[in-house]
């Protein structure tokens, strides 16, 4: 094991280049190639993407350098960029200026993808920004950017209303390490046809949240975006629910014993709790496992890391336990209603952290997918079926 875990450290570090690491935990540049002409225009985080264009950036990347791959996606970007402001200069109608700037988003998105762990990264995260609000006031409803503060800081959140619904309940919606709040524009459409409103928000350790995940308050967030839904009325701030994903989604199970009283509903979705913090976890997957993550699982701890705030897999080891839900005494306390999803197959979240929260508390909502990966994925599904599940789900919670 001490080989593992000197093997995944040398990985981290943001100036390693992940195609000279030593070990099975980084896919190489052939793999990954692979892997993106196979989810491109179909499967996230490459749905988006236009295959001819995933092609024809692919044959200018000839290493797995950051920035260069971070260049090599921007610069694409940037040429959607500067279509849509010359559509904008023209008077094009907020459809075609919404699809053009959000394409170039993506593509400046996939730039720092997972996470901006080098200059190049950081800079295209940076001009995914840029893009995705010139994007935000032609979505259809709108996007608003709105901020409350959490301590001395500032926080940054995506509302979207439904037209012709008076104060309706809504979710607030976040990814993990590597999705973050402007990825999540697909769930939010979902939802607004559902007639419920969405606050998009970036959860600790990641996009605009300063807060590490691991700090012992870094939940309070949350907890100031429910304070500034009550203010809200345009929605209504009593009737709210939460969906985390990924490595977000203990986030949801958290809040659920946290803020019992102000959550509807909350959506385990891919997360850990208990289980997926542990040594005996962390270490397969950060080493051999990862099995659907795009560089490999080294680029999983290295992405996890940046929002946990440690800077070795030791310290993320030893950091991690003190989040488990068991560890905090929360696990048999009441909780808001949990609804937990995963696949049996994820190597990056246990399904057994779901069984484990179906043990304690108040009763929980389960759908464990047999042959399902990651957040329940199964080769073949219908991309919008867990989607759609969820949020029907989730309109139960809110309409009681």
């Amino acid at each position: 094991m001490r080989k593992l875990l000197l093997v995944a450290a040398m990985a981290f570090g943001v100036s390693a280049n992940p195609a000279h690491s030593q070990g099975a935990e980084w896919r190489s540049l052939d793999q990954v190639k692979a892997e993106v002409i196979r989810r491109a225009g179909k499967i996230n985080p490459f749905d988006h993407i236009k295959p001819d264009d995933a092609a024809a950036i692919l044959k200018t990347i000839n290493s797995l350098d950051r920035d260069e791959w971070a260049r090599a996606w921007c610069k694409v970007g940037m040429e959607y960029e500067a279509r849509g402001d010359a559509r904008a200069k023209e008077g094009a109608p907020s459809a075609e200026l919404a699809d053009t700037y959000h394409r170039g988003f993506h593509y400046c998105m996939l730039a720092r993808y997972p996470a901006p762990t080098s200059p190049g990264k950081l800079e295209a995260y940076n001009i995914s920004m840029r893009i995705f609000r010139k994007a935000a006031p032609h979505f259809d409803p709108p996007v608003q950017v709105v901020e409350t503060t959490f301590r001395d800081t500032k926080l940054v959140g995506y509302l979207r209303v439904p037209k012709n619904v008076a104060r309706p309940p809504v979710v607030i919606n976040w990814g993990g390490v590597d999705t973050w709040k402007e990825d999540r524009m697909g769930a939010a459409d979902r939802m607004l046809a559902a007639g419920i409103a969405v606050l998009n928000v970036d959860m600790p350790g990641t996009g605009e949240n300063p807060t590490r995940y691991g700090d012992p308050d870094a939940y309070k967030t949350y907890s100031a975006w429910l304070d500034f839904l009550e203010k809200r009325t345009d929605v209504d701030g009593s009737r709210v629910g939460l969906w985390g994903l990924s490595f977000g989604g203990y986030w949801a199970a958290r809040m659920a014993y946290e803020e019992p009283r102000r959550v509807r509903g909350a959506v385990f979705h891919g997360g850990n709790a208990h289980i997926g913090f542990q040594r005996e976890w962390l270490v397969p997957a950060f080493t051999t496992g990862g099995a659907t993550y795009l560089f490999g699982a080294g680029s999983l701890l290295e992405a996890r890391s940046r929002a946990m705030g440690t800077k070795t897999m030791e310290e993320f080891l030893d950091a991690a336990p003190k989040l488990s839900l068991v560890s905090l005494g929360l696990i048999d306390k009441p909780s808001a209603p949990i609804l937990g999803v995963n696949g049996k197959l994820d190597d990056q979240a246990p399904a057994a952290d779901i069984m484990l929260l179906m043990e304690h508390g108040s009763p929980k909502t389960a759908r464990i997918f047999s042959k399902g990966r990651h957040m329940g994925r199964e080769p073949g599904m219908d991309e919008t079926l867990i989607p759609n599940m969820i949020i029907g789900w989730l309109k139960e919670q809110l309409t009681k």
